[in-house]
């Protein structure tokens, strides 16, 4: 009897245990929805240089394509320091030339004949001081003859050397200093060239990527600064959707997962997309974000990329997401 109530308390116990255990088991995963909007992308495009504008050629809500024209600034104060950068290259460009290739024979000749002139007047000069000096006299006026053939010869003398020194220069040409020198002079003037002519390409604002003008902040004939905003653009391609997933369902999405998004407006023809980032820091849900049981769960941030987006996908627009692959 002893030993029927042994067995007996072991099936109890057993019994117990098997229905705590099955009670603990984890829950099956159900279909993953995850809450979400469609990413804002924004672009504020300005000038690079100030002055004033003098035309707009975008009406907000109109579509660009890359390179479209926004807007333009009155471009003459640009067109002058272009010119005058211009003219400063072309006279620094000259100079250098002239060293690199020298005098011409003509000049060379004419340097020549000034050095043999010179010569036949300093000769002259030493002559005529050697008679002056030869009359040994105490007469004023024969001592200022003297003082003056002195003077005469050393001018004289100056003048032959000079002449000798820019002969000598212009057959053996510049030196290579002086043409490292013109080089950088006209490199310099190159330079400053090439920064007006980006000053005047400037003038011109142009869009960079495809997108809807949503503000247009000035007028025609306001002037701006460098930097102020003149329109706002809205980036809507790629189409981006931004989500957020719980911890616990983490596992469930990474990059290359295929998803389906929703919205209230077509709810039974979702559009297509893929989780191109999964972020590695956990942060609170956002309050946009219309999923109660994740307002005050700590989340991962997804990154959407919708393959088929069209306009009714708005920026902002909240969103939910699912799996494709438990859409069947």
């Amino acid at each position: 009897m002893r030993r029927g109530a042994i067995m007996a308390g072991l099936a109890v116990a057993l019994a117990v245990g098997g229905l705590v255990l099955w009670q603990a088991r984890p829950a099956a995963q159900g279909p993953l929805v995850l809450g979400g909007n469609v990413d804002i992308r924004e672009l504020n495009l300005a000038f690079r240089t100030g002055g004033r504008i003098a035309s707009l050629a975008v009406e907000e809500g109109d579509r660009l394509a890359p390179g479209d024209e926004i807007a333009r600034l009155d471009a003459a104060p640009q067109r002058a320091a272009l010119a005058q950068a211009q003219g400063a290259l072309d006279a620094a460009t000259a100079a250098e030339t002239l060293l690199k290739e020298g005098a011409r024979a003509e000049e060379i000749a004419q340097l020549a004949a000034q050095v043999a002139g010179t010569e036949a007047a300093l000769r002259n000069a030493e002559a005529t001081y050697a008679r002056q000096k030869a009359l040994k006299t105490t007469s004023v006026s024969l001592q200022q003859a003297l003082d003056s053939a002195e003077a005469a010869l050393g001018q004289a003398q100056a003048a032959h050397e000079a002449a000798v020194q820019a002969h000598l220069a212009a057959v053996t040409g510049a030196r290579p200093a002086e043409i490292a020198q013109a080089v950088a002079q006209r490199q310099a003037a190159a330079a400053a060239r090439d920064a007006a002519q980006i000053q005047l390409d400037d003038a011109v604002l142009t869009t960079p990527e495809a997108g809807t003008v949503l503000t247009r902040a000035v007028e025609p004939g306001a002037m701006v600064a460098a930097g102020t905003t003149v329109v706002t653009l809205s980036l809507d391609t790629p189409i981006r959707v931004r989500a957020y997933v719980g911890e616990p369902d983490l596992g469930r999405v990474a990059p290359g997962t295929r998803v389906l998004v929703f919205t209230d407006a077509r709810p039974g023809a979702p559009y297509h997309g893929t989780v191109g980032f999964v972020s590695s820091r956990a942060e609170f849900t956002p309050k946009q974000v219309e999923t109660q049981s994740l307002r005050s769960a700590l989340v991962y941030r997804l990154r959407i990329t919708v393959e088929d987006g069209d306009t009714a996908l708005r920026q902002g627009m909240p969103v939910t997401v699912r799996l494709a692959a438990e859409a069947g």
